[in-house]
């Protein structure tokens, strides 16, 4: 169920998107607010769900994390079971950066980063020891053309 923003409130989360770390004069001047109401905006957001965890965004090329997969998985298995194995296996893989459950022909996505080839065949190894899966599609990402955490509010 969405929750209900007016204006002022779309301005705080577009500020707190573009740079979490400001004060929080700096955000209620954007805001076209005061400190006071736009720190009790925040947190009645945070209690509904709206704001979740804070973050910081780091750059994996710069940690050597230079290859990015995105890995197609089908599989014939759809027991409770087998659901329960691979997600906690995604879970445990910090290479997994992103896993999406899809309607088609392919069940799962998994966007992950990696230093190289061979480090994507090691992921791979492991994943297919611990869950069977059916078939596997592997493809390297040539150039990320746009990136970002930032949803239109």
């Amino acid at each position: 169920m969405a929750v209900r923003l007016d204006e002022v409130d779309r301005k705080i989360l577009a500020e707190l998107q573009r740079d979490a770390s400001q004060s929080l004069d700096e955000i209620a001047k954007h805001a076209g607010s005061s400190k006071t109401p736009v720190w009790n905006r925040i947190r009645k957001m945070k209690e509904a769900g709206v704001i979740g965890q804070h973050t910081v965004l780091l750059d994996p090329e710069a940690l050597g994390l230079e290859a990015c997969f995105f890995v197609l998985i089908r599989t014939s298995e759809h027991e409770a079971d087998w659901q329960k194995a691979f997600l906690n296996t995604l879970q445990s893989r910090p290479e997994v950066m992103e896993a999406h459950r899809l309607a088609g022909d392919i069940d799962y996505i998994l966007k992950v980063r990696v230093k190289n080839a061979r480090a994507y065949d090691a992921f791979y190894q492991a994943m297919i020891s611990e869950v069977r899966v059916f078939n596997v599609t592997a493809l390297l990402s040539m150039e990320e053309i746009k990136s970002t955490t930032v949803l239109p509010v």
